[in-house]
């Protein structure tokens, strides 16, 4: 493998397949590309892939580190119809992504919020090619706090005029990542943004809110006991990432993990709420850890 692993990304793409057809999802790839050991890097609802960049470039003397644009979001394809950004939807994307990526080797899951939705239920099937998994503040229950939060701002048709009045608004919705310095911001900031005409607008399809907002309580009662399954099912080594202050992922929650499933060891970030960005040393330090087997 080479010795030098470049400092940015490549933008790649894979065709999956639809109810409405073709559709393109687009990954950033790290590293070597014939390096066989692979992290894939999960992203949350309204995030995108280059939210990894610090820790990719962490892991990839390593691994080859590969972190997608989750469908309607970044630079993959939006949907036709809003109802099918679901859970379900993005599962079986990542399904055509990892035989793209993987050839016959298995990877690894690093999971944010509905990053780690994903990875679980990827986890959870028969004959996965998932080895070892970090779900990074999520679980099968989730609180409807963080939900309704999260739920009272994603899809609003927001625009700015400048970088730094957009880094200031995501800041205002965004406290539960921690502290970060204004460049660690705005680094995090300027993924999240795309141009039309003289203002700036977030990066996904504002769609992408409908199918949470239509969720009733009758639901997500079903949705939490289906995910408590496929938890259950999951096999291999599992680290939870826990935002100490998280209105999404409760404590309790997070010891009942523990207990159960792949019984996963829970590791806390002091002074975080949902979710840790996985940009500071230290956070970043866990996860490879975890990841190198260490």
């Amino acid at each position: 493998m080479n010795a030098v692993m470049p400092l940015e990304p490549r933008l790649e793409r894979v065709q999956c397949l639809g109810s409405h057809g073709l559709r393109r999802i687009a990954y950033w790839e790290w590293g070597d590309p014939s390096n066989p050991r692979v992290v894939v890097c999960a992203h949350g609802l309204t995030r995108q892939g280059r939210d990894f960049d610090a820790l990719a470039r962490a892991l990839t003397p390593a691994f080859r580190v590969v972190c997608p644009d989750v469908a309607g979001r970044g630079e993959s394809d939006r949907l036709a119809d809003p109802a099918l950004y679901q859970v379900s939807t993005y599962v079986a994307d990542m399904v055509t992504m990892l035989a793209r990526v993987r050839g016959d080797e298995s990877v690894c899951w690093f999971g944010t919020s509905m990053g780690g939705l994903i990875g679980m239920l990827l986890a959870s099937l028969p004959g996965t090619p998932i080895r070892r998994l970090v779900l990074n503040d999520i679980g099968p229950a989730l609180d409807a706090t963080g939900i309704a939060r999260i739920g009272a701002y994603v899809g609003q048709p927001l625009s700015w005029s400048s970088e730094d009045e957009a880094a200031d608004y995501l800041l205002t919705i965004s406290q539960g990542f921690g502290p970060h310095t204004r460049d660690e911001w705005l680094a995090l900031t300027r993924p999240m943004l795309r141009r039309h005409g003289e203002t700036l607008r977030l990066h996904y399809d504002p769609a992408i809110g409908i199918a949470l907002r239509a969720i009733t309580p009758e639901a997500a009662a079903i949705g939490e006991q289906a995910l408590w399954t496929a938890y259950d099912a999951i096999r291999c080594p599992t680290l939870v990432l826990r935002g100490a202050d998280s209105d999404l992922l409760s404590r309790a929650t997070a010891e009942r993990m523990a207990s159960r499933g792949p019984k996963p060891r829970i590791h806390e970030f002091a002074g975080v709420g949902h979710a840790p960005t996985l940009v500071r040393p230290e956070q970043i330090a866990v996860v490879e850890a975890f990841l190198r087997n260490r």
